[in-house]
């Protein structure tokens, strides 16, 4: 039993007593609770944090993007970089929390400068915030027709702040992610690149609507842009003040070029229908003129 209580001693006395005043060594300034102690010992914890902080952050990388794509991995390399330099602030801080220094001032000092650089840079974070959830459940990918806001753009780059789309006029679109998430968003082709568009036409009171049918059919029929199955169709709309109204519907893979394929359908619906004799008609007035008499 001597024994052991003499081996006890000499390493709680010698072998960790020789560790802790080494550990102890550093600056020591102060006694009492305002003594400030800035230790090897608080440095290697800080370094150790540091470095468990470190490889924890890569597993959480890890997870969240081992299944995307390439392109998709590097759109997160900023979201990281900033979260890595918010964990390292906080360890430090608590670092110097150990040592004695009181951080309330500094804590006080950054939590107003987050507030207002939060109020300054909200649109960005947003932007951000919506790039991530973009890539994360893929509600847009490049090659994606969409209209925002009444324009109509393809998807030709998606960045973690802004998505890029190239108009039907070859101008090129800036939207900022937080547009996909606040405004109403049509994505053309999301489930499937084959979209249903319309060309509605109006024919005079009196006109052959079988004819007009099978003329609105033919033309869909020989555009090439057009898919053969489903099949187009027409559909008598309404009896308008002036027109029959009518309107050929048809399917596609091109619905980024539909304005073109509508234009070539309506030139060849004008000319069959000049050829058959049906007229096209507009509205008219008749104005009359009153003259009162003096």
């Amino acid at each position: 039993m001597q024994t052991d209580n003499e081996i006890k001693e000499i390493i709680q006395e010698d072998i960790w007593g020789s560790i802790k005043e080494f550990l102890n060594l550093g600056f020591h300034i102060g006694e009492g609770e305002k003594s400030i102690n800035l230790t090897l010992g608080l440095l290697l914890l800080l370094t150790i944090t540091i470095i468990v902080a470190k490889f924890v952050l890569k597993w959480v990388r890890y997870l969240l993007t081992h299944k995307m794509e390439r392109e998709d991995k590097q759109k997160f390399s900023s979201v990281f970089k900033f979260t890595n330099y918010v964990i390292y602030l906080v360890v430090i801080l608590v670092t110097l929390s150990g040592a004695g220094i009181d951080i309330t001032l500094i804590i006080t000092a950054s939590a107003a400068l987050f507030v207002g650089l939060g109020l300054a840079l909200q649109e960005l974070f947003k932007d951000i915030l919506g790039g991530i959830f973009i890539i994360v459940d893929k509600s847009l990918q490049v090659g994606d027709i969409v209209e925002v806001q009444g324009k109509v753009g393809k998807i030709f780059e998606i960045k973690l702040r802004t998505t890029r789309a190239i108009t039907r006029d070859d101008k090129v679109v800036i939207i900022p992610n937080h547009k996909f998430i606040s405004d109403i968003m049509f994505n053309y082709t999301q489930n499937h690149r084959t979209t249903r568009e319309r060309v509605s036409v109006g024919v005079a009171y009196g006109s052959n609507v079988e004819l007009v049918t099978q003329i609105l059919e033919q033309v869909a029929a020989e555009q090439k842009q057009i898919l053969k199955n489903p099949k187009p169709f027409v559909l008598f709309d309404d009896f308008g003040d002036s027109a029959l109204m009518f309107s050929i519907h048809f399917f596609t893979n091109d619905s980024f070029s539909d304005p073109r394929i509508k234009s070539e359908m309506r030139y060849k619906i004008n000319s069959k229908f000049a050829e058959n004799s049906i007229s096209i008609p507009f509205p008219q007035r008749d104005v009359h003129i009153i003259q009162q008499k003096t």
